[in-house]
């Protein structure tokens, strides 16, 4: 008889029966704290995580104190997304309480079908899919309000500003992300002066962005649309990895932190990726001409916030547009326009 993982475990041990060839692994892309695992399980490859909020500097940041991942799934919301997009977990176990529990995630090893780690360029029919999946996720979902907890709207743009991440930059071992971060902030007033004193604002107060978003139609936000958590099918289902930042929110959220994360592996400009994602929803019946550009460029402007550092690090090219996108932006909310 085949053996089914449970759907809900009551630790990682039950989660794992029968287990062999369990060997600890470091992903490139793991930079967060979890711990990994391969294993066998009755014949089938599984990929096991991890994670707390003690060992994951990850979520202290984004302030995930009891699991978020958790919530959607025994709430059944992953088992809701379109069958075009395969999030691969099987099970899941919580042991423990409070700051120190610990999350368990048995998923298939799909390992062979993942983007590759690195800098090249997606191909464009893994983008377009990828696109064309956020889109369908985003439908699938469309109007979709939180009542049970997820990440508050007015924490995104926060994930990285200065004052939250004080506390890692004080610990005795410093994640590369969060120094990084620290040093973008650093040069962002000599790079872009005027982005610099948007985002402090934001930062500040996320209060009026976060209440201009509000009048825009809301979704389901899985909220990390990078190429470290994406792959293809050859059946062209789209694998979307790590569902750690579930809330509601607007589409252009997902589709912002896409244009930001993966700016180095896009095939196509930013503006094409934007149109490609607009047309995606109007295929699938979602009217777009009331609040497409007011949602779009507030999205932009949180997003800025969000990855502004890594903008103040990269190219000259890279950190233009974002400059132009958020002084376009900035007079939608008053509070902001005065800054650039």
């Amino acid at each position: 008889m085949v053996w089914h993982p449970p759907r809900v475990a009551s630790s990682v041990d039950e989660l794992t029966t029968g287990a062999t060839d369990r060997v600890e692994i470091t992903p490139d892309d793991g930079k967060s704290g979890s711990r990994y695992w391969t294993l066998c399980i009755d014949d089938q490859r599984y990929f096991l995580k991890t994670v707390s909020y003690e060992s994951d500097w990850l979520m202290r940041v984004t302030g995930d104190l009891d699991h978020r991942t958790w919530k959607i799934w025994t709430k059944g919301l992953m088992e809701h997304a379109p069958a075009a997009i395969d999030h691969t977990v099987v099970g899941m176990a919580l042991e423990g309480t409070g700051t120190s529990a610990t999350l368990g995630q048995l998923m298939r090893d799909v390992g062979d079908h993942l983007v590759p780690e690195g800098d090249e360029p997606l191909t464009a029919e893994e983008h377009a899919g990828f696109i064309d999946a956020m889109a369908d996720l985003s439908a699938t979902f469309w109007g979709w309000d939180d009542a049970i907890g997820l990440k508050p709207l007015e924490d995104r743009p926060r994930f990285f500003a200065p004052d939250n991440i004080a506390a890692e930059l004080a610990s005795g071992d410093v994640p590369g992300p969060i120094a990084a971060a620290d040093a973008g902030w650093t040069r962002l007033p000599e790079r872009a002066p005027g982005v610099a004193r948007v985002t402090a604002e934001i930062h500040r107060d996320p209060g009026p962005i976060t209440r201009a978003l509000r009048t825009t139609p809301p979704t389901f936000l899985h909220g990390d649309w990078k190429a470290g958590n994406l792959g293809r099918h050859p059946d062209g289902r789209t694998i979307l990895l790590d569902w750690a930042y579930p809330g509601s929110g607007p589409a252009c959220w997902d589709l912002t932190w896409y244009l930001s994360l993966n700016a180095a592996r896009l095939p196509e400009s930013k503006d094409d990726v934007i149109e490609r994602f607009r047309g995606a929803l109007e295929s699938r019946g979602i009217d777009t001409r009331d609040w497409w550009d007011t949602q779009l460029d507030l999205s932009l402007l949180d997003m800025t916030a969000c990855m502004g550092w890594e903008k103040a690090l990269g190219s000259d090219e890279e950190l233009a547009w974002w400059v132009d996108r958020v002084e376009r932006a900035a007079p939608r909310v008053p509070e902001l326009a005065s800054l650039l």
